[in-house]
C-alpha cells in the first residue's frame, strides 16, 4: 500500500512538472509570437523608409526627403517611453496580460491604417502629417508591449532559466525585422517597380490586419503572471507606480542607471548592426534591394540562435558582463567593419574615393532635418545633397567669393551648380554609379553583416532578464519599461537620422558611426562602475530595501 501510495505520488509530481513546463513554453510561445507580430508592423515603415522618402514626401531634394522619412521614423521612437509611462502604469496597477493586449491592438490598427494612406500627391502636406500621426500611434503601443512581455514571460520563468526563457522575448524584434524584409522583398519582386510604387507597397500593411486577429486569438488564451497574482492577493502592490519607480530613491536611481549603464549602449549596437547596416548598403553603397535584403536577411537567419545562446550563457555567467563585452566590441570593430563592407561590396566605389579628391566650397548650406514648405535649397544644397546621394565622401571648404558654390572633382573646376558637367565629371574621373555584383565578394560581405548581428544578440538577449531583475514587482513593468524604451527609442532609433545628418553635414560617409561608438563606450564605462550582476536575486521577494 505503501509501494502504491509512493508511485502515485511520483506519478503525480511528474505531471505537475510536465504541466509547468508545458505552461512556460505556451506562455514563450504566445508572448513572443504576439510580439514578433508587433515588430513586423513597427519595422515595415524602417524598411521602407527610403522608398517613402519619394511617396510622402516633396521632390527637389533627395538627401532632405531621406532626412524627413528618416525623421517620420524617429518619431516613432521618440514616443515610444510616453507609451512606456502609459502602459506601463497600468500593467503594475491592472495586470500584465491585459496591457500587452491593449497594446497589440493599437499597433496592428495603426499599422492596417498606414496602408490606407493617400500619398504626398494626392494630398499634399497632409500626407506627411497622417503618417506621422499613425507612426506616434505605434510608438506608443510599442512603448508599452516590450516591457510587458518580458516582466510576463520573466515572471512565469524557473529562476535558473530566466535569461533563457526572455531572451526568446529578444529574438522577437530581429523576427519581426525579418518577417518585413520577407514580404516586402517579396512584393517586390512579383511586382514591377512601377507597380510596386503605385500601390504595391501597401500590401504588408495591409497583412498586418490578418496578423493582428491570431495575435489577439492567442494572447486572449493565457492567464497573469502568477507573481502578479500573489502580489495583487497579499495587498502590496503601489497604488502610485510612476512616483514609486521615477520619484522615490533609490528605485529612481536605478532607472538612471540601467538607462546609461545599460540600454543605451545595447539599443546603438541594435540599429547599428541591423538598420544602419541595411541603410548602409542601400543608399550608400548603391547595392541593389534583391541583394540586400537577401544579405541582411541570412545574416538575421544565421545571428538569430545566437539570442538564445546569450540568454542561456547569462544563466550561467551573468547578464551584466555579456551586454558591456558586446558594447566594447562594437565600439573598437565598428569603424573597420564599414570600411570593409565598403572594400567588399563597391571596391570600385573605394578606388574612386581614394584617387579622386572632392571639395565643395559654399557658405550658404543649410541643415535641412526636416522639408516642409519652409525648405529652400540653395545651390550648396544641392551639389552636398548630390556627393552624399552618390555615396562619395567630400570636404567642406570656405566659399569663393562672388561664387555661390565651386565643386572640384580631382582637377576639375565646377563654379555654380550645375548637374549634368557634375555628373559628367564624375563619370570622366571614372566613377561608376550603382555596386558591380559581379565584384561583391559576398562571403566577406555576409561574415561582416553576420559579425554585427552577433554584436545584436550579446547586447540584446541577456537585457530582458537583467531589467527585469533590477526592480521590484510593484513597480517592475513602469520602471523597466521606461529606460529600455529611451535607450532604444531614443539612443537606437534617432540613429539612423543622427548618422544621416552627421555624414551630410561632415561629408564623410564613416562620419555616422561616431555616434553608436561614443554612445556604447559611455554604457561601458557607467555599467562597469556602478551597475553589479543581478543573475542570483530571487524576483519573487526582491526589493531595492533589500541592497546594503
Amino acid at each position: 500500500m505503501a509501494d502504491e501510495t509512493k508511485a502515485k505520488k511520483a506519478m503525480f509530481e511528474e505531471e505537475s512538472i510536465q504541466s509547468v513546463g508545458t505552461e512556460e513554453r505556451r506562455v514563450i510561445f504566445a508572448s513572443s509570437l504576439g510580439t514578433v507580430f508587433e515588430w513586423y508592423d513597427f519595422y515595415l515603415y524602417a524598411t521602407l523608409a527610403p522608398f517613402f522618402a519619394a511617396l510622402f514626401f516633396p521632390s527637389g531634394n533627395e538627401t532632405a526627403a531621406l532626412m524627413s522619412a528618416f525623421a517620420t521614423y524617429a518619431a516613432g521612437f521618440l514616443v515610444r517611453p510616453f507609451g512606456a509611462i502609459v502602459f506601463g502604469r497600468i500593467g503594475d496597477l491592472v495586470g500584465r496580460k491585459y496591457t500587452f493586449l491593449v497594446t497589440i491592438v493599437f499597433m496592428g490598427g495603426a499599422t492596417f491604417l498606414v496602408g490606407l494612406l493617400p500619398t504626398f500627391q494626392t494630398i499634399g502636406w497632409f500626407a506627411p502629417v497622417l503618417l506621422v500621426t499613425l507612426r506616434l500611434v505605434q510608438g506608443l503601443a510599442l512603448g508599452g508591449e516590450y516591457g510587458g512581455a518580458a516582466t510576463y514571460v520573466a515572471e512565469h520563468a524557473p529562476h535558473e532559466r530566466r535569461g533563457y526563457d526572455t531572451s526568446w522575448i529578444q529574438t522577437t524584434a530581429t523576427l519581426g525585422f525579418f518577417l518585413a524584409l520577407a514580404v516586402i522583398g517579396a512584393s517586390r519582386i512579383y511586382m514591377d517597380a512601377k507597380m510596386f510604387a503605385e500601390w504595391g507597397w501597401r500590401i504588408p500593411f495591409w497583412l498586418s490586419l490578418i496578423l493582428l486577429a491570431f495575435s489577439v486569438y492567442i494572447r486572449l488564451k493565457l492567464h497573469e503572471s502568477p507573481i502578479f497574482q500573489k502580489m495583487k492577493s497579499e495587498g502590496k502592490g503601489s497604488k502610485s507606480p510612476l512616483t514609486d519607480s521615477f520619484f522615490k530613491y533609490p528605485n529612481n536611481k536605478f532607472v538612471l542607471l540601467a538607462l546609461l549603464g545599460a540600454t543605451a549602449g545595447q539599443g546603438v549596437v541594435w540599429y547599428t548592426g541591423q538598420f544602419y547596416a541595411l541603410f548602409f548598403l542601400l543608399i550608400t553603397l548603391k547595392l541593389d534591394f534583391v541583394s540586400t535584403y537577401t544579405l541582411i536577411g541570412i545574416s538575421l537567419l544565421i545571428g538569430t540562435p545566437f539570442f538564445i545562446v546569450f540568454g542561456w550563457l547569462s544563466d550561467k555567467i551573468g547578464r551584466l558582463k555579456i551586454i558591456l563585452a558586446g558594447c566594447l566590441i562594437a565600439a573598437v570593430t565598428y569603424f573597420p567593419l564599414f570600411q570593409g563592407l565598403t572594400h567588399y561590396v563597391n571596391p570600385a566605389l573605394e578606388t574612386f574615393a581614394a584617387n579622386t579628391k572632392i571639395k565643395i566650397a559654399a557658405t550658404d548650406c543649410q541643415f535641412h532635418l526636416f522639408v516642409g514648405p519652409w525648405s529652400k535649397f540653395s545651390d550648396c544644397d544641392r551639389a552636398k545633397d548630390f556627393m552624399t546621394k552618390q555615396g562619395l565622401s567630400f570636404e567642406s571648404v570656405p566659399a569663393e567669393p562672388g561664387k555661390s558654390v565651386v565643386t572640384t572633382i580631382g582637377t576639375t573646376r565646377i563654379e555654380g551648380w550645375d548637374q549634368k558637367k557634375t555628373e559628367a565629371t564624375l563619370k570622366d574621373a571614372g566613377y561608376k554609379s550603382g555596386a558591380d555584383k559581379s565584384q561583391v565578394n559576398w562571403v566577406m560581405t555576409e561574415l561582416i553583416l553576420v559579425i554585427m548581428v552577433i554584436y545584436v544578440t550579446m547586447v540584446y538577449g541577456p537585457i530582458a532578464a537583467f531589467l527585469v531583475e533590477l526592480f521590484p514587482t510593484q513597480i517592475r513593468y513602469t520602471s523597466m519599461s521606461l529606460p529600455y524604451h529611451i535607450g532604444n527609442g531614443w539612443f537606437g532609433g534617432m540613429l539612423p537620422l543622427t548618422a544621416t545628418a552627421m555624414v551630410a553635414a561632415t561629408g564623410d560617409i564613416y562620419y555616422g558611426l561616431w555616434y553608436p561608438i561614443l554612445v556604447a563606450v559611455m554604457t561601458l564605462i557607467i555599467g562597469s562602475i556602478f551597475l553589479t550582476e543581478t543573475r542570483d536575486r530571487d524576483i519573487r521577494t526582491y526589493d531595492h530595501s533589500m541592497l546594503p
